[in-house]
């Protein structure tokens, strides 16, 4: 929680700040501390862009998505058909009308792979990120927070972040938000602890009676004779008024969609598409559909949200929905993409629509893609397997070529036919779009963990 106690409350000797477990992702004093420390790197090193990755949990398949494979035996092709799209003579899967019709402004990547058919969040967090969230990496360099509004600078957003009737967070195949040897304060904030978060991080004090506070908390914070002259506590005077800054700087708000026009909610909202009585009960997943349609596009609008206040790296995903085995849990490909093609079409269209509107196409960098992808062949159910020689992948943004399909894909949709493109590109190419590489060369201040990610060759756009 984050408030300012008023000092007519009997519990309390005098007025205080108070932040504590919730700590806006690590701003707690010692948070913010570590902060103003871990942030002083080079001028120049960060790139002033966002990053949005939406982690497709579960491993969406290359042919029902954007690949159909249409022209391969019917084992093979996409189960939903095909659509055509803005770019001549390229399709998508029919479960994305939306997007086919924004397909001249991101790209697709048809030689994805992500190594293997294992269950995890190795586009996230891998040997490629040296086990850390790929935000985390980020927030290595930029620091947790936002020095000037106190914003962290990686979140990640699960289901709760905006529907608390939804399931917590899914977590038993991988931890989004690992920090390996970076240590706890680098993880990303996740406000996804239930009902009260804007409650919890606003300031119920009008302006005046809040000037009145700061100078009273100023005449009580000195200490006995001597502290004065000690050097930390000059440092945690600034911290407190880093402190009243972030709640001044409307960073409750950023989190708050009632905040928003309600025509660009209603842009946005993809709980109309998938009505929780529509899913078969038979399926163990069903809750899961049921919170994807309720809370996707809303993830989205947070997401973009956040970025526009200054949040540098935001994580998207909706709890493991895209396994579509057909099996006791998962529905199969046809009907799945019933359950999730359609809140993927209409979240990330409304998502690419906003930012060209708000002008920040060439500011936010978004990647779609899953832990894997799935088998060419649909098994006996009618779903898809798991498969890691193949996945899809879409970019849009900063350095990403628009209305381009990069790489192929082998007829049955088995493997990249031309050279593959790996997670290690594309930790190279997120990383690269949000810190100047030139710059980092010569700052020897950073850990070995963020110049390895760095320095790996990026998805060589330029070379297609």
């Amino acid at each position: 929680m984050l408030s300012f106690v008023d000092s007519s409350n009997r519990g309390s000797r005098r007025e205080f700040l108070r932040i504590g477990s919730l700590a806006l992702g690590g701003l707690g004093l010692p948070g913010l501390w570590r902060n103003a420390i871990g942030a002083d790197h080079a001028p120049g090193l960060l790139t002033d862009r966002s990053v949005v990755f939406v982690f497709m949990h579960g491993g969406p398949s290359q042919i029902e998505t954007f690949d159909p494979k249409m022209d391969a035996p019917v084992e093979i092709a996409s189960v939903t058909g095909e659509i055509s799209t803005k770019l001549p003579g390229v399709t998508f899967g029919s479960s994305f009308p939306e997007l086919a019709s924004l397909a001249d402004q991101f790209c697709v990547v048809r030689s994805f792979q992500t190594g293997n058919g294992i269950h995890d969040v190795k586009p996230v967090v891998s040997s490629a990120t040296s086990n850390i969230n790929l935000g985390s990496l980020y927030s290595r360099i930029a620091g947790q927070n936002r020095p000037d509004t106190g914003m962290p600078t990686n979140v990640c957003l699960f289901p709760r972040s905006v529907d608390d009737s939804t399931m917590p967070a899914f977590k038993e195949l991988g931890d989004l938000e690992s920090t390996g040897t970076l240590g706890t304060g680098y993880r990303p904030f996740s406000p996804s602890g239930g009902g009260d978060l804007q409650q919890d991080m606003q300031l119920h004090l009008s302006l005046d009676r809040l000037n009145d506070r700061r100078k009273l908390l100023q005449n009580l914070d000195r200490i006995q004779t001597g502290v004065d002259s000690n050097p930390e506590w000059d440092s945690l005077n600034k911290l407190t008024h880093q402190a009243f800054s972030t709640v001044l700087g409307g960073i409750a708000d950023a989190f708050d969609l009632s905040r928003e026009d309600p025509k660009t909610v209603a842009m946005y909202d993809t709980a109309p598409l998938v009505r929780p009585d529509a899913i078969d009960k038979k399926w163990n997943n069903h809750k899961r559909y049921a919170d994807n349609g309720k809370s996707f596009g809303k993830l989205m609008l947070l997401a973009r949200r956040l970025c526009e206040r200054g949040c540098g790296f935001v994580t998207v995903t909706t709890n493991f929905v895209w396994d579509m085995h057909a099996d006791q849990n998962n529905a199969g490909m046809a009907e799945g993409m019933k359950y999730l093609g359609g809140p993927f079409d209409r979240g990330i269209s409304a998502f690419l629509k906003d930012l060209r509107q708000r002008g920040l196409s060439d500011k936010i960098l978004l990647v779609c893609c899953g832990e894997m992808g799935r088998t060419p062949r649909i098994n006996a159910g009618g779903g898809r397997d798991h498969w890691g020689r193949l996945a899809p992948l879409m970019l849009s943004g900063p350095g990403i070529p628009r209305g381009a399909v990069f790489g192929e894909s082998t007829r049955d949709a088995s493997e990249p036919l031309s050279t593959p493109v790996g997670i290690p590109h594309l930790v190279s190419t997120v990383l690269n779009s949000l810190i100047d590489g030139g710059t980092l060369r010569l700052d020897t201040a950073t850990p070995r963990e963020v110049t390895n990610a760095v320095f790996a060759p990026p998805i060589p756009f330029a070379n297609a």
